[in-house]
This record gives structure tokens, C-alpha cells and sequence, in this order.
């Protein structure tokens, strides 16, 4: 099973994630969006497996200072734009198992993927 990790380097929750594959031996490849970028093919199909809605993080400071126009009538098409033009805005992490995407990270859910 070929896993690749996408995130932010720096991001809190990216090193938690990458902290419990490390202490559960799970093998995988780390990709940085915020300095590799992310292709809009990936974040398209991530998009329609998992969602547009669990893939935007409103939360994050990137989101909050948008102006007003650019977090009104979200469609999947202007939350993948948004995404793409700034990685920041995507949830972290987005973990790829080769069959199935996870956002985020909570330990019973990752443990569940790979019990």
C-alpha cells in the first residue's frame, strides 16, 4: 500500500498525524503542499471522493481574511480555485491510501484505516 501524506510541514495537527504513522510503523511519503504546490487534478478528485466542504478549512486564518466576496456563494468549482490559488486553505492532513482519502487527523479513525 503506497501512502502519501499531504500537508503543511509546520501544521500542529500534520505532525500528529505524521507522529502516530511513525509509532504504528506505518510506511509513507510526506508531500508539502505549501512548498510543492498541489496539482488541481488531485485536488479536484479529492474533492468529489471526499467532498469540497470537508476539504476547505474555513477555520484557518488564510480563509478568515478573504475578503467577504470570496467566502460567499461557495460552489465546489470557487472552493477548489481558492484552494489551489492558496494550499493553506486545504484541511490537514489529506491522507491518500491508495484506495481511500482521510482529512484530518484523529487517532481511532487512523487506527481503524490501518488495523
Amino acid at each position: 500500500m503506497a501512502i502519501t501524506m499531504y500537508g503543511i510541514k509546520n501544521c500542529d495537527t500534520v505532525k500528529k498525524a505524521r507522529k502516530w504513522l511513525d509509532d504504528h510503523g506505518v510506511a509513507y511519503t510526506f508531500h508539502d503542499y505549501k512548498t510543492a504546490g498541489i496539482d488541481a487534478p488531485r485536488l479536484k478528485g479529492w474533492a468529489k471522493e471526499l467532498g469540497w466542504e470537508v476539504l476547505l478549512n474555513r477555520a484557518g486564518t488564510t480563509f478568515r481574511a478573504l475578503p467577504d466576496a470570496d467566502k460567499q456563494d461557495l460552489s465546489e468549482a470557487k472552493a477548489v480555485k481558492l484552494m489551489l490559488a492558496q494550499p493553506s486553505m486545504i484541511k490537514r492532513p489529506v491522507l491518500d491510501t491508495g484506495t481511500a482519502g482521510v482529512v484530518g487527523f484523529k487517532p481511532d479513525i487512523y487506527a481503524k484505516t490501518f488495523g
